[in-house]
């Protein structure tokens, strides 16, 4: 059920999780790469780090949605899962560690540029 006045999926203006998904995927990449330039998807430190966290990801993930405690409406997701959890929430862990890392990053060069701690 839909809160009172939210668009559900069969009503206009409704955005899906493959489409929220994917636009925090690119959004992330493009302030990665274009905007704080700290390209961390050029650094095999982020990818062995992602890797760690990804591993953990997937089994936390996979139990949740595995054991039906978190269950997706099949309308708004494209259906293909890894161990359990659906591509969208892979791609949208992936878009929150690569902005919260890309930040952190940009935040330590600018301190250091300025001189502070």
């Amino acid at each position: 059920m839909w809160p009172a006045g939210a668009n559900g999926p069969d009503e206009g203006g409704f955005v899906s999780y493959t489409v929220a998904a994917a636009l925090g995927l690119v959004g992330s990449v493009a302030l990665d790469l274009g905007v704080l330039r700290t390209n961390l998807l050029r650094r095999k430190a982020f990818w062995t780090a992602y890797a760690i966290i990804l591993f953990f990801q997937l089994i936390v993930n996979g139990l949740l949605t595995g054991l039906d405690i978190v269950r997706y409406d099949p309308r708004t997701i494209t259906g293909l899962r890894i161990a359990f959890a659906p591509v969208e929430d892979l791609a949208f862990g992936f878009a929150l560690v690569l902005v919260t890392l890309s930040f952190w990053v940009w935040r330590g060069k600018h301190d250091r540029l300025r001189g502070s701690t």
